[in-house]
């Protein structure tokens, strides 16, 4: 499933959503500058859950062992990797952000970042293989919105074998069967132990971020908290005028 829009109008603009996007292209454009060095930049940049418990256990109060835990949330292994992500957060996250305001919005994905560092870092403390991606954050935003925008329709591309249809699904569905899919991966990934010291997707950052939205949205109150008006509503509302 693939999503491609959703039903609800953002009532501000969404200037922090459009800004983290810019920040990741301007990141991605700076990795792929360097070339072949992209790799290392990727390595020192990037978090690696053993050097990070490495470092903290010989000195706790290194700051600079904390950069990769927010760096790391920047960085993409490629342009497919930017594109999907990017794709997710620009669809779901001006929502969010208009629910919560831009401050909050700010604070609310970097904690979701961390949030999902550290699932991850608990979930597979030996791997030495440098986490990167917006995905664990972007996680936390879909986590939100499942609660916020529950019954928001999203236009889905469904392929079936080699056919493709557009269907739309309730948020609380599409969303709800995302993150079942991202745990029932995780747990499967867990089983090979191989796997999870040599490296692959980071499902539990998704899991743990996707957890930490909907528990941090307890605290990030939206400001009103009241019920989006969607366009199919929206149009309704106009012809019974």
């Amino acid at each position: 499933m693939f999503p491609l829009k959703d039903n609800i109008e953002a009532r501000n603009f969404p200037v922090v959503n459009i800004g983290l996007i810019v920040i990741n292209i301007a990141f991605f454009l700076y990795q792929m500058s360097h070339g072949q060095r992209g790799d290392q930049l990727i390595f020192t940049l990037g978090f690696i859950p053993e050097r990070f418990l490495s470092q903290q256990a010989q000195d706790w109060f290194n700051l600079s062992g904390f950069l990769p835990v927010f760096s790391s949330m920047f960085l993409h292994a490629n342009l497919i990797h930017l594109i999907s992500n990017m794709w997710m957060l620009w669809i779901f996250g001006d929502n969010v952000e208009d629910c919560m305001g831009h401050g909050r919005y700010l604070l609310f994905f970097l904690l979701c970042g961390v949030a999902s560092v550290l699932a991850q870092t608990i979930a597979n403390p030996q791997s030495v293989i440098p986490m990167i991606g917006a995905s664990g954050a972007i996680s936390g935003v879909l986590g939100a919105y499942f609660l916020t925008y529950p019954h928001a329709r999203i236009l889905t591309l469904l392929p079936i074998f080699i056919l493709f249809y557009l269907i739309e699904l309730p948020a609380y569905f599409f969303l709800g069967l995302w993150f079942i899919l991202q745990f029932v991966q995780g747990s499967l990934y867990s089983l090979n132990s191989e796997q999870m010291i040599g490296g692959g997707v980071a499902w539990w950052a998704h899991v743990g971020g996707f957890i930490a939205g909907v528990a941090l949205l307890q605290v990030f109150r939206c400001k009103d908290w009241q019920r989006p008006v969607i366009q199919s509503e929206k149009r309704v509302r106009r012809l019974r005028r």
